[in-house]
């Protein structure tokens, strides 16, 4: 089985940063896209942050300019590093990777989610 595990969430002030991390395990072929969402209370899930196997990303307009994307292919792990952060900010933030799981196939898995809130 494959699984994801969210960390580094948690509480901070207005403008300042934080990283989190997605840390992938299990008997996979290959990693394909992996992405970042967030789900604020009241509110549908959406995507904050894309990175393809080549490294080509993706931002919301909301994240524009103040998070960064990236991937580590040999330890199985995206980060999304934030700053300047808004209480708007605040929200679950998911993990979904998308798994070759054959030659052929690959297949989306989302982890747990971890917690930020951004509060003065």
């Amino acid at each position: 089985q494959v699984h994801l595990v969210e960390s580094g969430g948690g509480l901070v002030q207005p403008g300042k940063s934080l990283r989190l991390s997605c840390a992938a395990s299990g008997m996979i072929l290959g990693i394909n896209t992996m992405a970042w969402y967030r789900e604020a209370a009241g509110k549908e899930r959406e995507l904050v942050a894309s990175i393809e196997a080549n490294g080509v990303t993706n931002y919301a307009d909301s994240a524009q300019g103040r998070f960064t994307i990236s991937r580590d292919n040999a330890k199985k792990t995206m980060y999304l590093q934030m700053n300047s952060l808004k209480p708007e900010d605040t929200a679950v933030y998911y993990c979904k990777v998308n798994f070759q799981v054959d030659p052929i196939s690959g297949m989306d898995y989302w982890g747990k989610g971890t917690p930020v809130t951004v509060s003065s």
